[in-house]
């Protein structure tokens, strides 16, 4: 992207339908690894809804996690008390570094480097908040970030 660009990730990795077709094959390789199956258990029928919307907000796109699914509280609230370990931790960006791959955006250098740096963060915020047993604990990103 040039430094006059103002396309955001949400835009240049082809929008909700892209990103959704990408959460939903990184959800459904989650439910079958067993590092991660754990902590998602069979699974939940909102989960590729949620996650589509909120890395959507992060990515530059619409707001519909903050604003009609309880913004950053909600995710916080999901992973307190999960203890989520480092293997899991690599697992997921793996996981997800994969669906990136089969899902085709692959051909943007730059984007796919955006997207795997993010993910690295946001695993990074949830493992921390999962063990926090107070709010001392807790990551200081509490808000829904807006990644570059």
């Amino acid at each position: 992207m040039s430094d006059g660009d103002t396309t955001t990730i949400f835009e240049r990795v082809g929008g909700e339908e892209h990103l959704r077709r990408t959460v939903d094959a990184f959800y459904g390789s989650v439910l079958k690894d067993p590092v991660l199956q754990p902590l998602f258990g069979a699974g939940a029928a909102h989960h590729v809804d949620h996650l589509t919307a909120f890395l959507a907000e992060v990515f530059g796109g619409p707001t519909h996690y903050t604003d009609e699914l309880g913004g950053f509280g909600t995710i916080l609230t999901a992973h307190r008390g999960l203890a989520i370990t480092d293997e899991q931790r690599t697992r997921f960006i793996e996981l997800f570094d994969q669906a990136v791959s089969d899902q085709d955006l692959t051909g943007d250098d730059e984007l796919r480097a955006s997207l795997h740096e993010y993910i690295v963060f946001g695993t990074e915020v949830a493992q921390v908040n999962s063990h926090a047993k107070g709010e001392d604990d807790l990551h200081p990103c509490q808000e829904v970030p807006h990644w570059p």
